[in-house]
């Protein structure tokens, strides 16, 4: 019988075959293997932060759903009508808020003022000690229970009264783990219907909390250091050509130019600070659009 290289060729592609479908297999084993090696350590990492994140989450939530609420209510402010009936009115509140950090630059307190967004006053405050970051220490661990302030009282148009007063702040913090101080503060600011944060040196204080970088988050300092907004800057003070201090727009330097109190301190407390800060707003007297440009996240 004559040789038949036809069935060589299938034999060939047989066998190619089979080769080919045991090297996949065995490469697709191999992925797998490692696919899951690769998903268990994942999940390890994830389960060591799970914490945190499932407040970066819920923070995250109720940002949205704030932000939400506002843009539905300008909406309704334009005559646009909608798609729900039951919708709170616009948040009429602002947040202003300080940290403290410990010796390995972590968030060891936190204050919260909450202010009337037409008068500026301070209406509520609250006052976060986060108990693992404090028990580091830092440079001003010797005030953190020291909630109270000494400042200038001043009327709406920003002129000193020229006399100290003591305010009381949060006399009783929350002390708790940062992850439920934080899930707490987050319910608290969507309760009042807050979607904008103010702070001094804003970039500090938010980096520090991405927890809350879903808020809308704006500078007083961008404001209160420039001359063309602070009529209190004397003309002798050194600026750049942007109308920006050259030096000394620290909350102290800042506040003893609003008041005329050069006697003035600051605490270095979150809570008492956040009032102080809350109150160069106050002291400048311009209306809460000014500090568009200062606006540090979009």
């Amino acid at each position: 019988m004559g040789y038949n290289k036809s069935l060589d060729f299938l034999n060939m592609i047989k066998n190619g075959e089979s080769a080919l479908q045991n090297s996949v297999f065995h490469k697709t084993e191999k992925f797998a293997k490692t696919e899951q090696s690769d998903k268990a350590e994942s999940l390890s990492k994830t389960v060591q932060g799970s914490e945190l994140q499932d407040v970066q989450d819920r923070v995250s939530t109720h940002a949205k759903q704030v932000n939400h609420k506002v843009s539905t209510n300008l909406a309704i402010s334009k005559g646009i009508k909608p798609a729900q009936e039951t919708i709170r009115s616009s948040a009429a509140y602002f947040a202003v808020i300080d940290t403290e950090t410990n010796w390995h630059d972590e968030v060891m307190s936190l204050g919260v003022a909450i202010a009337d967004k037409t008068t500026f006053k301070c209406l509520e405050t609250r006052y976060y000690i986060f108990e693992q970051e404090a028990r580091v220490g830092g440079m001003y661990s010797g005030v953190l229970y020291k909630c109270t302030n000494s400042t200038a009282s001043a009327n709406r148009n920003g002129a000193a009264l020229g006399t100290a007063q003591t305010t009381t702040v949060a006399t009783s913090p929350i002390t708790a783990p940062r992850a439920t101080a934080m899930a707490d503060l987050s319910d608290y600011l969507s309760s009042k219907g807050i979607s904008s944060i103010y702070a001094y040196n804003a970039k500090f204080d938010c980096g520090h909390l991405p927890e809350l970088k879903n808020y809308n988050w704006y500078d007083i300092m961008r404001i209160a250091a420039y001359k063309q907004f602070n009529k209190s800057i004397p003309d002798t003070a050194p600026c750049c050509k942007t109308g920006r201090l050259k030096s000394n727009y620290g909350v102290e330097s800042i506040t003893r130019m609003l008041t005329g109190n050069s006697r003035y301190y600051e605490v270095h407390n979150a809570v008492a600070d956040a009032v102080d800060e809350l109150r160069i707003v106050e002291l400048l007297g311009l209306p809460l659009t000014a500090y568009d440009i200062a606006r540090i996240n979009s």
